[in-house]
């Protein structure tokens, strides 16, 4: 059964809600200055939904041996048994970049399973798998590194729900 990001459906609602805000000021500034007429609404529209599609966060899901990262126009797969490389990609967001054996490649945010167990479990056991076919070359030391870091915060949750500190 697929796992998907449960953070998604917050921050999608959050992109809507600020295009939706946009609009709303823009048309509302127009209005009282007394400037809005159907091309000036249009644009302005244009402009919100145009903010939604920046801010609208991929939506990434997982199942047995398959990671897809759906935009807003298409979805990328890869097979997760089959990785050849996995690196970390640094910048003002890091991203987490796997290509599988047959070329594909998705980009994703290693917080999304950082935040997601399950999907990090279908990651990281077919990731394995890759590793002891020998496909898995180039990616080692990202996905160690991940998953201290995931286990270390799994842990603590854990930990601070039982009342340990």
């Amino acid at each position: 059964m697929p796992a998907w990001d449960r953070t998604w459906r917050r921050e999608a609602r959050v992109a809507w809600w600020c295009g939706l805000a946009l609009t709303g000021a823009l048309v509302a500034a127009d209005v009282a200055r007394g400037g809005l007429d159907g091309l000036r609404g249009c644009c302005w529209v244009v402009l919100g939904g145009t903010l939604v599609a920046v801010l609208r966060p991929v939506r990434i899901t997982a199942g047995d041996n398959w990671l897809a990262a759906r935009g807003l126009f298409r979805e990328h797969r890869v097979r997760t048994d089959l990785l050849t490389q996995v690196r970390r990609a640094d910048g003002v967001a890091p991203r987490l970049v796997l290509r599988d054996a047959g070329g594909n490649r998705v980009e994703l945010d290693p917080r999304v399973l950082a935040a997601n167990p399950l999907l990090w479990h279908y990651v990281e056991t077919a990731a394995r798998t890759a590793h002891r076919r020998g496909l898995l070359r180039e990616g080692a030391a990202p996905l160690a590194a991940l998953t201290d870091r995931i286990d270390g915060e799994i842990t603590r949750r854990l930990l601070e729900s039982a009342g340990l500190e």
